[in-house]
């Protein structure tokens, strides 16, 4: 306790500074118990997606060669896109917007700009936005659980406004109620895996928050190829059936235990000693629970979180609270999943080009994810992080060379490059699964030291679904600008966020979860702001 004062009121305190020395005093093993706890809470990744791949149609219709667009539109069954590709509900609920759509004569780039629709599936992200920041209080005084569950329950009710909407306030009601669950269980479940997990398998067991949400980017879509079908209330079903991971999780989260860190934050350290006994398989647990027990004790003389990350000791902790979840939103790879699909149909695979497009990205995204898990807590984060960038950003001035001399305003890709660019987004893929993908929330979710963590956790969430908000407003402007640029665009972001990883990022591989904060005091950059 006493070195978590000093560093408290801003001393120069290093005796003992980040070494792994204290993680080989943490007893235990993984126990059953707490991979089934890992595996529930983490499902709430499925559903929190879910609903974010409602328009990916739309960007597919940009790209659509024009011979082509007719095709696309008389016969949308065959598209792989959300609930706003589905010509019965753009006829309800968007008219104007299914004329213009039967109608989209532009060239390859700037086919289907409708800012309307756009503000309408973004409005989820603001929604989720405000209820991240309302969940951190939520989270820090009644547990990660009582979020995830009220996420859970938020969730259910959005599917079932959607679902059974008959005017536009209860579809838009529906989408709030989506971005409030969206909001706590972004906040509450990477939380709950980082502090569930052993400090030496932290990193793979908090990936399966990514790993869920790759398996729901999947399944969301295959649901979608499959409701589309279904006249006239195939959108309906798609819609409700975001219901069922969302059930899924609310009642598992019923029977969840909160973690450890919680309880003994909130005064229940007898129950948290025996929760942590019974998730690390021994009673050997002394290091550990006197590691919380000082992070509670100084926690709870904090009484306003937002206001104290604030300070000068906890710069690096705010700096990537902001930059991590922007940095993981800018490495383009809604734009490289959303130009998919025409290079298949270019390949000739005609109406099945996007049921493929998406099977594949799709698959390869969720596998490379084990990827990460079965590295991660060996590698490192940043060695994911920085090899990731650099395979990212040379596959992003590939697809942008290949497109910008190869594919016109008028003109389509041959076979053979459309081949080669296959392999190159999969390429990007395969690195975004491995790297910014489950790292942008596996990172922040285990930095904060316990006092500011539910604070902290709110602000990664809300910057995330800020700049999600921002590209999904802003895409197609930039690309009917930019056209092929688009990908040049993301290429110097990813070499900035590189650059960024490298020089300041230290490695948190092996450090307790209650221990990271004095990791700052080492590093080459931040020890001048942490100990000035």
């Amino acid at each position: 306790m006493e070195r978590r004062i000093q560093e408290m009121a801003g001393g120069s305190f290093t005796t003992g500074a980040v070494t792994k020395e204290r993680a080989q005093q943490y007893k235990g093993r993984v126990t059953p118990y707490v991979i089934v706890a890992c595996i529930v809470a983490a499902t709430g990744g499925s559903f929190t997606i879910r609903t974010l791949n409602d328009n990916s149609d739309e960007f597919w219709l940009l790209f659509m060669p024009n011979s082509a667009v007719n095709t696309c539109c008389e016969e949308n069954s065959n598209n792989i896109g959300g609930v706003t590709s589905m010509d019965d509900f753009l006829k309800e609920f968007f008219p104007a917007v299914y004329r213009q759509k039967l109608h989209a004569h532009e060239n390859n780039y700037c086919k289907y700009d409708n800012q309307g629709l756009a503000a309408f599936t973004s409005s989820l992200y603001i929604a989720g936005l405000i209820a991240s920041l309302m969940a951190s209080p939520v989270t820090r005084k009644y547990g990660r659980r009582a979020s995830i569950i009220g996420g859970g329950i938020s969730f259910l009710i959005g599917s079932a406004l959607n679902a059974s909407a008959v005017n536009l306030i209860m579809l838009i009601l529906g989408r709030v109620m989506l971005g409030v669950g969206i909001g706590f269980g972004n906040q509450a479940i990477p939380l709950y895996l980082s502090e569930m997990a052993p400090t030496h398998l932290r990193g793979g067991l908090n990936m399966l928050f990514q790993v869920a949400t790759t398996l729901g980017i999947f399944t969301a879509n295959m649901v979608n190829y499959g409701t589309q079908k279904i006249k006239p209330w195939g959108w309906r079903l798609s819609l409700g059936l975001a219901a069922v991971p969302a059930l899924l999780m609310t009642v598992g989260g019923i029977f969840l235990p909160d973690t450890p860190n919680s309880l003994v934050e909130r005064g229940l350290k007898e129950k948290g000693r025996k929760l942590l006994e019974k998730i690390r398989g021994t009673n050997e647990v002394d290091a550990e629970f006197q590691d919380m027990v000082d992070a509670s004790e100084l926690a709870n003389s904090i009484k306003h979180p937002f206001r104290n990350i604030l300070e000068r000791r906890y710069r690096p902790e705010l700096v990537m609270a902001i930059f991590m979840p922007t940095f993981q939103i800018l490495t383009g790879i809604n734009s490289i999943l959303f130009y998919a699909p025409v290079l298949f149909q270019s390949m000739g695979f005609g109406g099945d080009a996007s049921l493929i497009s998406s099977a594949l990205t799709g698959g390869v995204l969720a596998g490379s994810t084990f990827i990460s898990i079965a590295t991660v807590d060996k590698l490192g984060r940043r060695v994911l992080l920085i090899s990731g960038g650099a395979q990212m950003i040379i596959c992003q001035v590939i697809v942008a060379i290949i497109l910008g001399v190869k594919f016109g305003a008028e003109q389509e890709l041959s076979k053979g490059f459309s081949i080669l660019v296959v392999v190159v987004i999969c390429l990007f893929v395969v690195a975004f699964g491995w790297s910014w993908g489950p790292l942008g929330w596996t990172v922040p979710s285990e930095i904060f030291p316990l006092e500011i963590r539910s604070a902290g956790q709110g602000i990664t969430v809300a910057v995330n679904l800020l700049f999600t908000f921002i590209i999904a407003q802003a895409f197609l402007a930039l690309l009917c600008s930019f056209k092929f640029g688009i990908f040049l665009f993301f290429a110097g972001w990813i070499t900035i966020m590189t650059i960024f990883v490298y020089l300041f990022l230290p490695e948190t591989k092996g450090i307790p979860i209650e221990e990271m904060s004095f990791m700052w005091r080492k590093h080459w950059f931040w020890k001048r702001i942490c100990l000035n």
